[in-house]
């Protein structure tokens, strides 16, 4: 496996934003934002990909430009991974409960797809929260609410200042007119990332989006 790579202090313009947030003012933030996916479901239907695993799919391919979503900690100092793997929700209907799974990223969506569509179907009815063992640590997390569109939502994690790994949560489609508009929460450190860091991965992901031709 891959091995984090300590950030040099001395040359860091981070620094002190860093030492701030992770120990005198720990914090995250989360944000709420909505987004155009009409061009991505169209384009959905059209291959016959899954639009699960086109969101995954985005989220870990703009997760992976940017080296402030792929923090982690090393012996309590900042480092960055070289690759981030994305770990998402499955839900059992039978059950009412949902399993953790993660699929290795590849930057062909093509690939990738055909392995989330694997590890989905194989532990569509799994019983175990975890039933892959042990997630990689150089892992995010993605959860999927399709249940339900929302204009809020945040996460309240207790003792959790060393998880430094963006956390996203996907809502419900909602059709307005001819478009269709999908909630995305994301929950990030603060030590990591600044909202400006966090607008831009937002950015990429639309223009992601808006673009899809990786879908074929």
């Amino acid at each position: 496996m891959d091995q984090p790579e300590r950030i040099d202090l001395a040359a860091w313009p981070r620094r002190e934003h860093f030492e701030h947030y992770r120990s005198r003012v720990p914090c995250s933030y989360a944000i709420t934002v909505d987004l155009d996916v009409t061009d991505l479901r169209a384009a959905s239907r059209g291959t016959g990909a899954k639009t699960y695993a086109a969101q995954v799919w985005a989220l870990a391919t703009v997760v992976n430009r940017h080296e402030e979503f792929r923090m982690t900690l090393v012996d309590g100092a900042p480092a960055t991974w070289p690759l981030l793997h994305p770990a998402y929700t499955v839900f059992n209907p039978d059950r009412e409960t949902f399993a953790c799974v993660s699929t290795p990223y590849d930057a062909d969506f093509g690939a990738f797809s055909a392995r989330m569509s694997e590890d989905l179907a194989e532990h569509r009815h799994a019983t175990e929260l975890f039933p892959q063992a042990d997630l990689p640590a150089n892992h995010f997390d993605v959860s999927s609410l399709p249940w339900t569109s929302f204009s809020s939502f945040a996460l309240n994690i207790k003792d959790g200042w060393d998880h430094l790994a963006p956390i996203f949560t996907l809502g419900k489609y909602e059709e307005r007119g001819e478009e269709t508009h999908l909630p995305l929460a994301v929950q990030i450190h603060h030590a990591a990332a600044d909202g400006f860091h966090t607008a831009r991965l937002v950015d990429d992901l639309r223009t992601l989006l808006a673009d899809p031709s990786w879908l074929v």
